[in-house]
């Protein structure tokens, strides 16, 4: 049994969602969502509670039981709270700059790094080495997050880069004399 599956969603006010064949339209303060449901479920709203439940005991149906319901779960926290990833740059000379919708970042590289921030994700910059991604969709937050941190992960020697807040880099010792 999935124990992801089992637990109800809780619908928060000034949340609607709507079912529509194989699609759960989430529509709240921070936006417009869409999740997808598998054919494998089905999905019940009733009374401000979602229960998903699969349609059969097949093992292929409830492998997607738990996967479901934590997508629609997603989508409704996005829609009515958000999600945020905190970074940070780290190293001498790293800074980083919000110019529009353009992040300037240098990396100690010959040149700049230049990222086109897409529509539906806003950062904000505290200083220029600290700063918050958000976004209403959970998926395309950590992909773009991700792809950011790509452009100088940090290294382990003196963890310099581009982290997540709460991450914890691994330090090795270096040469020794």
């Amino acid at each position: 049994m999935s124990r992801v599956g089992q637990a109800v969603i809780n619908i928060p006010d000034g949340v609607d969602v709507k079912k529509e064949n194989n699609k759960f339209l989430v529509k709240g303060s921070k936006g417009e969502l869409i999740a997808l449901i598998s054919e494998n479920v089905d999905v019940n709203v009733k009374d401000k509670v979602i229960h998903v439940v699969p349609k059969d005991q097949n093992p292929r149906h409830k492998a997607v039981w738990g996967t479901t319901r934590a997508l629609i779960n997603n989508a409704i926290q996005g829609a009515s709270i958000g999600f945020t990833k905190d970074m940070e740059i780290v190293g001498v000379g790293y800074r980083g700059a919000l110019q529009g919708k353009k992040l300037t970042l240098n990396l100690g590289l010959s040149h700049p790094v230049e990222i086109e921030v897409p529509d539906d994700i806003t950062i904000k910059m505290d200083g220029n080495t600290k700063f918050t991604i958000s976004s209403a969709d959970k998926q395309k937050l950590g992909e773009f997050a991700a792809m950011v941190r790509s452009k100088r992960p940090p290294e382990p020697f003196k963890g310099k880069g581009i982290r997540y807040s709460n991450e914890f880099i691994i330090r090795k010792e270096g040469k020794k004399k």
